[in-house]
């Protein structure tokens, strides 16, 4: 296999890049519809791979401020404790990017935020950092909602992709999340996860 990629190989790569920033566009604009309202429902993020870009996604969008409380930028494990009470030895037994550290983050996003809804995400975005037990591509999700509804998803993209690739993807998960979680916002009787 070549290190290097065809004319067309990158041409492949922009456009998929491209069909996933079209994507996460649309379902931050399904967001602001969905989640206005009288009241409205309130997101928070907590980010690490994708440093704001979720946040981004959903504040390029007019009427974003009716819906979007606040957002976290948690890159490092001292921001992941400092700004959202992550504990040391979640991150000390489980690594920054596990479902625990996902958990604690979104539950510390809804504590110290006035969200009714929030979405973390931790992982590696490559090129490098990974390893056999956490490849590049590995992404867990943290979301928190009605009636204190909390969950972790691992998400597996394709270590090939690029870091733009498997950051935007990961966007657009979080979005599509967020969006589930909506329809549980009229009251779910969901049994709440284990953080």
């Amino acid at each position: 296999m070549s290190d290097t990629s065809s004319p067309g190989e990158a041409g492949s790569d922009a456009e998929m890049l491209a069909g996933l920033r079209a994507d996460c566009r649309q379902l931050a604009q399904e967001i602001i519809g969905t989640f206005s309202g009288d009241p409205a429902t309130m997101i928070a993020t907590a980010e690490s791979c994708t440093g704001g870009l979720i946040a981004a996604a959903i504040t390029d969008i007019a009427g974003s401020s009716a819906v979007f409380d606040r957002g976290f930028v948690t890159y490092s494990n001292g921001a992941k404790q400092d700004m959202l009470g992550v504990r040391a030895a979640t991150l000390e037994a489980y690594g920054a990017v596990s479902a625990q550290v996902a958990t604690e983050m979104v539950l510390g996003a809804r504590r110290r935020s006035r969200a009714d809804i929030a979405v973390s995400v931790t992982g590696v975005a490559g090129p490098g950092g990974g390893s056999p037990d956490k490849p590049v591509g590995l992404v867990w999700m943290g979301l928190s909602g009605p009636g204190d509804l909390t969950s972790a998803a691992e998400l597996r993209w394709d270590p090939s992709w690029s870091r733009d690739m498997i950051r935007a993807a990961t966007v657009c998960a979080a979005l599509e999340a967020l969006l589930g979680r909506a329809e549980l916002r009229s009251g779910s009787q969901d049994t709440p996860a284990s953080p």
